[in-house]
């Protein structure tokens, strides 16, 4: 039996937070000048809505009524606390203090782990889903860099750059910060369930939503923001013309924190955005000392330690050298470099065992600089 939380803000908040399709605008408007307990209250009466809610908010307003029938704020809050979910109040002193730099703070953060691995000096690493092999190895090797200097790396636990910078950071012993869009049971992409588990456990796991909150476009913006404002830096590996990276940057400049970019090809879509960053007001981002300069760390054994093997010599280093870090077809690499078919795929054979490069069908890619 829960217990009895008739007068609790706290856990009507939370069941408020969990009415569908629940967003900051439209509970800033609920809650202006209310208690969460009265405005509660006035969902559970029905009738017509008491403030404007904006677009569709007399749908949104039915449906509240609808689905608060069969909720109970003390039972929603304990299953919380029995998920080891801990539940933090715009106020409450183990708030995260960045967050109110935000113009529309969360009402209520959801966690898990320890709020006090917020101290740290933070990095976001953030970029697009669908990176390149380049993009993945430089945010994982950024990641695991910055894990070796002390700095907590908070990024959204998405598929491609966010989570390769997070597997980097986990690998390292390093303090993960992680941003969601979904309830902290509901694990979006299914795939990074280990990676969500490892970042709950050594770091911190936070999301605006309450448990059972599912993935809607809408959200994940929304996410982006909290990323900015957890940061003291952040930094895009890659991004596409558009994508939430690039929204993830709008709201760190917007906050007044240093926005860094990594520069890539201007062949490579997964580039286009981060080019265009440089192009504006992003300071570029060649390694792990620009990122640790932009944090005033610049004396941080991770970067004394950084020493990189020599590049390969004879044949597979001229063949490495016309790889560069753009992909590359074996034909194309016969056809410019003079060579028999048989050199240069003894060659490549050479790069990919020693860890250089790797294959992607007909295509070549360089994996890192080998450090």
């Amino acid at each position: 039996m829960p217990p009895d939380v008739s007068a609790d803000p706290i856990a009507h908040l939370v069941a408020l937070l969990g009415l569908p399709g629940m967003g900051p605008t439209r509970l800033d408007r609920l809650l202006e000048g209310r208690d969460p307990v009265v405005a509660w209250s006035m969902v559970r009466a029905g009738g017509p809505p008491p403030v404007d809610l904006g677009h569709g908010g007399r749908q949104a307003w039915a449906e509240w009524v609808r689905a608060a029938g069969s909720i109970t704020p003390g039972s929603v809050a304990a299953e919380h606390t029995a998920a080891g979910v801990a539940m933090v109040r715009k106020g409450d002193p183990t708030y995260p203090p960045s967050l109110l730099d935000l113009e529309q703070a969360p009402p209520m953060v959801f966690h898990r782990g320890d709020p006090a691995r917020l101290v740290a000096p933070r990095v976001a690493i953030v970029g697009t889903r669908r990176c390149t092999r380049y993009g993945h190895d430089l945010a994982r090797e950024l990641g695991s860099g910055l894990a070796a200097s002390g700095v907590a790396v908070v990024s959204g636990l998405a598929a491609g750059i966010d989570a390769a910078a997070h597997q980097g950071v986990v690998d390292a012993g390093g303090v993960p910060v992680g941003v969601v869009g979904t309830g902290l049971d509901v694990v979006y992409p299914a795939r990074n369930r280990g990676l969500w588990e490892a970042v709950g456990a050594s770091g911190y796991l936070c999301s605006e939503a309450p448990l059972g909150t599912q993935p809607a476009r809408w959200r994940f913006p929304s996410r982006n923001r909290i990323i900015a404002a957890l940061a003291h830096v952040v930094v895009v590996v890659e991004s596409h013309r558009s994508g939430g990276a690039l929204l993830t940057a709008e709201a760190a400049d917007a906050l007044g924190r240093r926005v860094l970019a990594v520069p890539g090809s201007i062949r490579s879509p997964a580039s286009e955005g981060t080019n265009q960053l440089l192009a504006a007001t992003a300071h570029p981002c060649t390694g792990l000392a620009d990122v640790l300069a932009a944090l005033g760390l610049e004396g941080s054994p991770a970067v004394a330690r950084g020493v990189e093997r020599p590049p390969p010599d004879g044949v597979p280093g001229r063949v490495l050298r016309r790889i560069g870090w753009e992909p590359v077809s074996l034909g194309r690499l016969v056809d410019e470099l003079g060579l028999s078919v048989a050199a240069v795929a003894a060659a490549v054979a050479e790069l990919e065992s020693a860890g250089w490069v790797v294959r992607h069908g007909p295509r070549i890619e360089r994996v890192g600089s080998g450090s």
